[in-house]
């Protein structure tokens, strides 16, 4: 439940002239296209190819222009000798401002999976007067290239540009939908092969300002269509004490922000994960909130994962950046393959937020229908049953939820759906943001690491 309605209905209409098939985005933070063809389902881990860069080995290992890698604690990237200077039109604000800036581009990764889609995700501080822009290069199976796709214009704060993911980029082939890079025609057997990221820093001319980047990277998938998936085992009885955050407590508050209320599901979840990790703005950052208004850190999340042109909290990488800009947190956005990955990390003491979309009578007890919505995964029940904090609730104290294991697992992993027309719509296949500190215990490392996020 996230994002307008009209710039859902436009995207949506877009995506199913490309697939040509009846099969369209959800309403979720990204608009997916349609997954690839029917096809028996390979086992979870080759759906899915996580490749991240973070060390400062890696951070060595790419081709550089004015940037340079930082050792310490928390290794990172910075501007260290402008590469030059550019102008920059906000198109949000109309406002043209002269930036230096320097790159850094990956070495190419060959994915494990050849990919229908690609989704990427960074960990970026940008004090005042910095910021940061992240593409993304391609090679297709037959041997050619993408253009470079802007994947995201972010920056933590919003007075020097406007957060931004960037629409209208497409070669005829491929097009990046909001914050997922996909390809047009699955059905002609195109993948992406490799890809490369670039990043570029930039900072107000004549200063010594830096961002830093600790992480960035991608998720390639290629999951087959499917309107069910099989079913799991139960593996696990857990459940973690995350703070409950309603996100219709809200509704109604800062239009300027997407008006609250369901369109808030996203930045709601990561707040509850922030604050199970102990973070959170100080009362000097929520200065701005106005007074009276109950949980004013939901509505500074809102405020600052907002993308200006998807005009919601919904962009997913923007979640995660916002994660990630508390102290010592890393974020990512991936895909799981089952519910048997989400336990090992709840097992671990790691919460995740999941995205599905699904209609009223197919998850028992949520007494509502979405197009596209986030809830987070808290635990499990002793029967298998999914333990959730579920922001669409009427109140704080109504957001935990149990839902049926079976019925919540298939409107996760599906990748196809019908609305309440009849109609084909797609799911989103198991999205999901992840959140965690930088220092983990070696169970909580080691599942990450299985998951290929560290």
């Amino acid at each position: 439940m996230t994002g307008p309605t009209s710039r859902r209905t436009v995207l949506t209409a877009a995506l199913a002239a490309a697939a040509g098939a009846g099969t369209v985005a959800s309403a979720g933070p990204a608009t997916a296209s349609p997954s690839s063809p029917s096809s028996p389902s390979p086992a979870a881990a080759s759906l899915v190819d996580n490749r991240f860069w973070s060390t400062y080995t890696e951070w060595r290992c790419g081709s550089a222009a004015g940037t340079r890698a930082v050792a310490g604690r928390r290794p990172g990237l910075v501007l260290s000798v402008p590469a030059g200077t550019t102008d920059y039109t906000d198109p949000h604000t109309g406002t043209t401002t002269s930036w230096e800036y320097a790159t850094w581009t990956s070495p190419v990764h060959r994915s494990t999976v050849p990919a229908a889609e690609v989704i990427a995700s960074w960990n970026a501080h940008t004090p005042a007067g910095t910021w940061i822009q992240i593409e993304l290069r391609g090679r297709y199976t037959d041997g050619t290239d993408t253009p470079w796709y802007v994947m995201g214009r972010w920056a933590s704060g919003d007075t020097d540009i406007r957060r931004t993911s960037v629409d209208d980029q497409t070669d005829g082939r491929s097009t990046v939908w909001t914050d997922t890079f996909s390809v047009d025609d699955t059905a002609s057997g195109l993948r992406l092969v490799s890809y490369r990221l670039r990043l570029t820093l930039h900072r107000t001319p004549g200063s010594r300002l830096t961002p830093t980047v600790h992480r960035v990277g991608a998720m390639a998938s290629d999951v087959p269509d499917r309107f069910t998936v099989p079913a799991g085992t139960p593996a696990l009885a857990r459940e973690l004490a995350v703070p409950r955050y309603s996100q219709n407590v809200h509704v109604g508050q800062y239009p300027e922000y997407d008006n609250g209320g369901e369109a808030w599901c996203s930045p709601t979840s990561s707040q509850m994960i922030i604050e199970y990790w102990g973070r959170g703005p100080t009362p000097e950052d929520l200065g701005w909130v106005r007074p009276g208004i109950a949980d004013p850190q939901v509505c500074h999340a809102a405020r600052f994962t907002f993308d200006y042109q998807y005009e919601g909290c919904g962009n997913w990488p923007f979640n995660a950046a916002y994660a990630a800009t508390y102290e010592d947190m890393s974020a990512v956005v991936t895909r799981l393959g089952s519910l048997t990955d989400l336990e090992q990390l709840v097992g671990a003491g790691i919460p995740v937020i999941t995205s599905q979309s699904f209609l009223k009578e197919e998850l028992t007890g949520a007494g509502y229908g979405t197009s596209g919505h986030l809830m987070t995964v808290i635990g499990f029940t002793a029967d298998g049953d999914v333990i959730a904090n579920d922001p669409a609730s009427p109140d704080n104290d109504a957001v935990r939820r149990v839902y049926r294991r079976r019925e919540w697992e298939n409107i996760w992993l599906r990748t196809k759906r019908y609305d309440a027309t009849g109609k084909v719509r797609s799911g989103t296949g198991g999205v999901c943001y992840v959140y965690w500190p930088t220092q983990v215990s070696a169970r909580q490392r080691a599942v990450l690491r299985r998951l290929g996020l560290v």
